[in-house]
């Protein structure tokens, strides 16, 4: 059965009664949150007439509050809603960021709960608050919870081991961090999948195509954008799959100066102009560099393009393969 979407306070209102409810941003839907998402379903299968319901802020609540703080996306809403989904959520309300909602202190916010959505069961993240000025804790919710008769869950952090035997909590601020230094193996090991980007393919300065090499330029709107260098990767087009060498910078050996991403995917040769795509980054190739010419270039990528080839046949044979003779 599809996942419910409810939108604002009265989508919020509307739940039925008995609901296993998790509130939260998910913002990468990383291991963290699907630990917390796991709990869930166990509490949902323990009472099979219950459902499990998600209650996320779209878009981050920063946006309005203090814009110039207000972190990029790590999941576009699409893949948000569809790792969701494919974890097991019913119901799905989005609140969005007005006045109305952000002005609710944490006792109307639990006031609406209590008395509106009536939740037999809430699991949160040790770090969870809520509320105006985020002064709603868990303590708080532990004390309102219990003279509700909510049962309320708290889960503990996530531990991940990094490729530099870093053992550390998992968290939306952490991968961040390692994408913004292109560390996309490690991003990858937090989220439990490849770090994603998500956007329509737009025109460009069609300089691939004239060496031979044609690249799609992607449109990421919102969403982080890792380091400057060349990726490893993949690119789904309508349930379609390909190897992709992803380069993300300015083009130093052309003294470019738009930052850009560009994906040059093995095995595919049509049009996509307009059409949305996804790129999955598996693993960091090399830095940006200014080549002596457009030869050297390509002998470059021609070397890119096999170590794409291979990692890809390492994450999932299934992806399509193409010829580099």
């Amino acid at each position: 059965m599809a996942m419910q979407v409810h939108e604002g306070l009265d989508g919020l209102r509307s739940l039925a009664p008995g609901q296993i409810i998790s509130i939260g941003n998910f913002d990468g839907v990383h291991r963290g949150h699907m630990e917390i998402l796991r709990r869930a379903r166990e509490l949902r299968g323990s009472a099979p007439a219950s459902r499990l319901a998600v209650v996320t802020f779209e878009p981050h609540p920063l946006t309005v509050l203090r814009p110039q703080l207000a972190p990029p996306r790590l999941t576009p809403p699409a893949l948000k809603r569809e790792l969701l989904q494919a974890a097991g959520v019913d119901d799905y309300v989005v609140l969005p960021p007005t006045r109305e909602v952000l002005d609710l202190e944490a006792e109307q916010f639990w006031n609406i709960l209590r008395d509106h959505v009536r939740p037999s069961a809430m699991v949160e993240g040790n770090s969870f608050f809520f509320g105006k000025g985020r002064r709603g804790t868990i303590q708080r919710l532990r004390e309102w919870s219990a003279a509700a008769n909510v049962q309320l869950h708290v889960v503990e952090s996530v531990a991940v081991t990094l490729l530099d035997l870093q053992v550390v909590p998992v968290s939306s601020s952490l991968i961040r961090w390692l994408i913004a230094y292109g560390r996309v193996r490690d991003a990858s090991i937090c989220l439990g999948r490849a770090y994603a980007l998500e956007g329509e393919v737009v025109h460009g300065h069609h300089r691939g195509r004239t060496i031979g090499i044609p690249t799609a330029n992607i449109n990421c709107d919102e969403l982080l954008v890792p380091a400057d260098a060349v990726y490893a990767g993949r690119c789904t087009i309508d349930q379609a799959t390909y190897p992709a060498a992803i380069s993300i910078g300015t083009n130093p050996t052309f003294a470019e100066h738009a930052r850009q991403v560009e994906a040059h995917l093995l095995g595919f040769s049509s049009d996509l102009y307009g059409r949305t795509v996804r790129l999955e980054l598996l693993d960091w190739l090399r830095d940006q560099w200014r080549f002596r010419g457009v030869d050297t270039l390509k002998e470059q990528i021609a070397r890119d393009l096999q170590e794409v080839e291979a990692i890809n046949r390492v994450h999932d044979p299934c992806v399509r393969q193409s010829s580099l003779v």
